[in-house]
């Protein structure tokens, strides 16, 4: 459930490795979930087998379990309350009443947010990602080809990867985009600042806030305040998750992971399916995959920017 963001962004890094160094002249990369009925049960089931030396330690296995405790921690080292993540999840699910392809189509507000039933404390039912079934695809290749073929495109700026960024987390608050965000934005030669849309990975919110610091939006601890002082929305202040995010879109298995880098592309390009953010010309997608309670399996960033 929460284990495809990171290697998804990687695939982007893989696939222009592979242009760059001859070995293919167009990469097609496709992810996506049938989730058959039974699927998400199954997945749940051998969740833990993938993480028994973390997970079993600690008592519980699963990603809510997992989260929960990431959240909790969280909360009590920084300071952040449940109304902070829930602006997060409320900016996200208007997106989604615009955007064609969004699973969740009825309005959410704080109250409704703050209200809903909790799954794992403090994590409530709209801060978990909700499993579906889609896909997610985008295209890889050089300018010239993308010029002959007559598509819309964009450059690749930067990307950075990143496993088991923390190891010496107790309980993870860090991710491995903290290691590697000077190179990032050196490498795209501009800063976060210079962003016009952000797409992060979001199964929950807590891991949005982790990325917004790591990624040098704010200072660690700060993406509390940073959220309160900015409208998230396609139309706001920080343009954020633009269709939706796969809290209020779905998570349609690894096509979770390719959501923010497919919204990206279709910012930039200037192709969005519901809210266009004016202007947008320069973009941030960024990736998550955990599987155990004190550090993330894999992160991954890259910077997008559009060919004007």
């Amino acid at each position: 459930m929460c284990r495809w963001g990171g290697r998804v962004r990687f695939a982007v890094r893989r696939a222009a490795r592979a242009v760059q160094a001859g070995d293919a002249e167009v990469v097609a990369v496709v992810a996506g979930d049938g989730n058959a009925p039974d699927s998400f049960r199954q997945q749940l089931t051998g969740f833990s087998r993938f993480a028994s030396d973390a997970s079993y330690p600690y008592g519980g296995g699963g990603p809510n379990a997992m989260f929960a405790l990431l959240t909790d921690n969280y909360m009590r080292r920084y300071g952040a309350a449940r109304e902070d993540f829930g602006r997060i999840c409320v900016a996200q699910r208007e997106n989604a009443l615009l955007y064609p392809g969004a699973l969740m189509k009825r309005p959410l507000d704080m109250a409704k947010y703050l209200g809903a039933r909790m799954v794992a404390d403090p994590l409530g039912l709209f801060d978990c990602v909700m499993p579906c079934a889609g896909a997610e695809a985008f295209l890889v290749m050089r300018e010239e080809t993308a010029r002959g073929l007559g598509v819309a495109f964009a450059h690749l700026r930067g990307t950075i990867e990143r496993h088991h960024g923390f190891a010496d987390d107790a309980i993870q608050a860090r991710g491995g985009w903290a290691v590697d965000r000077d190179e990032l934005w050196a490498m795209a030669g501009c800063a976060p600042g210079d962003v016009d849309v952000v797409q992060t990975y979001d199964d929950y919110p807590v891991i949005v806030m982790m990325q917004l610091e790591d990624l040098g939006f704010c200072g660690k601890g700060e993406a509390a305040a940073f959220v309160r002082a900015h409208d998230l929305t396609a139309g706001g202040s920080f343009p954020h998750n633009t269709s939706g995010g796969q809290l209020s879109v779905g998570q349609a298995g690894a096509a979770g992971g390719h959501l923010g880098v497919v919204e990206a592309l279709r910012q930039v390009t200037g192709q969005a399916l519901g809210v266009q953010v004016a202007g947008a010309v320069r973009a941030l997608v960024s990736g998550f995959g955990m599987i155990n309670y004190d550090r993330g399996l894999c992160s991954a960033a890259a910077v997008l920017e559009g060919a004007g």
